[in-house]
């Protein structure tokens, strides 16, 4: 059986992110439970901020409709978002909106229909994160019509929970995330690859 394709991203751009070190251990995670893991960053795909105005007078950015692409051939997503005053980061938000305004290459369905997602989270703070994933649900079953794995990792005290090579201290926390990756792929693993 061909290993399912997974689109997986970071909420944010900072170096020393803790969701890109956390999306760099679900990386290896999908990996091991046999996905075909296509990490991705924003800054590769630099959006204005979303205005309906810009949109009716040139359309939807190219790299919104390169980043379209990817989460179109993808078969799962897994998101580790950050958490920015119990909501979205901008960053990722912004990206979501986009994407969501492509009406051709399959259109909303191809990008968020189709594929399952997985969501995950580090913070510093005491609940990991907890509330802006919430946010991010939201907005992708609700509005978007995604199917979100309804496990979440949520990760306290990101600043002491990764080790030097990047993998979780705390083995409940990298369970739950070994968990939800293979989830991930299972259920990726039922979905038809993309055909335009």
């Amino acid at each position: 059986m061909t290993p399912p394709r997974i689109l997986l991203l970071a909420g944010s751009l900072r170096t020393g992110s803790f969701n890109r070190r956390l999306a760099e251990a679900a990386e290896r995670c999908i990996a091991a439970a046999g996905g075909d893991v296509e990490h991705i960053t924003l800054r590769d795909y630099p959006l204005p901020i979303y205005d309906a105005d810009l949109e009716e007078e040139e359309g939807v950015p190219e790299t919104g409709r390169r980043l379209h692409a990817r989460f179109a051939e993808a078969q799962g997503v897994f998101i580790a978002s950050p958490e920015y005053n119990a909501g979205t980061p901008p960053i990722l938000k912004n990206a979501i909106d986009w994407v969501s305004r492509v009406r051709d290459q399959g259109g909303q369905d191809a990008a968020f229909v189709r594929p399952v997602f997985a969501i995950a989270s580090a913070s510093p703070g005491g609940l990991g994160g907890y509330r802006g994933l919430m946010a991010l649900r939201q907005s992708l079953t609700l509005q978007l019509g995604a199917t979100v794995i309804p496990q979440m990792v949520s990760v306290s005290r990101a600043h002491e929970a990764f080790e030097e090579d990047g993998s979780l201290k705390d083995e409940r926390s990298a369970g739950f995330l070994r968990t939800l990756s293979a989830r991930l792929v299972k259920l990726a693993s039922a979905i038809e690859p993309w055909r335009d």
